[in-house]
C-alpha cells in the first residue's frame, strides 16, 4: 500500500489526476494541487461517505467549519483538529486502502 501513496502523491507533478482514480481521491488530487473549485465540484454531487469527508476537508480548508462540520457528520468522521497537511494524507491513505 505504501507503493499506491508514493504513486499517488508522485501523479501531483502531473498536469491531471491518473484517469483511474475515484471521484473523491480526484478531488482530493486536485485540493493537493491547489485548485479548491475543482475539486469541490467533482465532490458537490457525489454520495458516499468518501465523497463526503472530502467534502468536509475542503470546507475546512476554505474556512468554513460549520459547512465542514455537516461534511463531516455525513462521512462518519469526527472533526478534524490536526494540520490540513496531516488530514489530507489520513483522506488519502485510507481511500487507497492503507493507514495514515
Amino acid at each position: 500500500m505504501v507503493v499506491k501513496m508514493a504513486a499517488y502523491i508522485a501523479s501531483l507533478d502531473g498536469a491531471a489526476p491518473p484517469p483511474d482514480l475515484s471521484a473523491p481521491l480526484a478531488a482530493l488530487w486536485w485540493a493537493a494541487k491547489g485548485d479548491w473549485d475543482e475539486a469541490h465540484k467533482i465532490v458537490q454531487d457525489e454520495s458516499g461517505r468518501a465523497a463526503a469527508w472530502v467534502h468536509a476537508y475542503l470546507h475546512r480548508v476554505e474556512g468554513d467549519l460549520g459547512n465542514a462540520g455537516y461534511w463531516y457528520r455525513q462521512a462518519g468522521q469526527p472533526v478534524a483538529t490536526d494540520s490540513l497537511q496531516a488530514e489530507w494524507e489520513r483522506i488519502a491513505a485510507t481511500l487507497l486502502g492503507s493507514k495514515p
